[in-house]
């Protein structure tokens, strides 16, 4: 109901002066994402001891953790909750 009345009062990111612009969004999941991806290849090297497998596994994380990411920014972007 509230993201429903929510999404309904935003038009576009031009009229909406508090909402961020969705290249920002994709630029912080990037920066996040690499800080991420690191540690996952780092604690998959830990537990399997290969190098191969710990990149296999960040690189996927990479991927699907980005594109998670930055739904879940665009969704509370447009949820006027907790915002001034």
């Amino acid at each position: 109901m509230i993201l429903e009345q929510t999404i309904e009062d935003k038009t576009n990111y031009k009229t909406d002066k508090k909402s961020e612009k969705p290249i920002r969004s994709v630029v912080k999941s990037i920066s996040w994402r690499t800080v991420g991806t690191l540690d996952t290849i780092l604690i998959s090297w830990i537990i399997t001891g290969q190098v191969k497998t710990a990149l296999s596994i960040g690189g996927i994380e990479l991927v699907t953790k980005m594109l998670l990411y930055f739904f879940h920014e665009r969704v509370w972007n447009s949820i006027k909750w907790g915002k001034k």
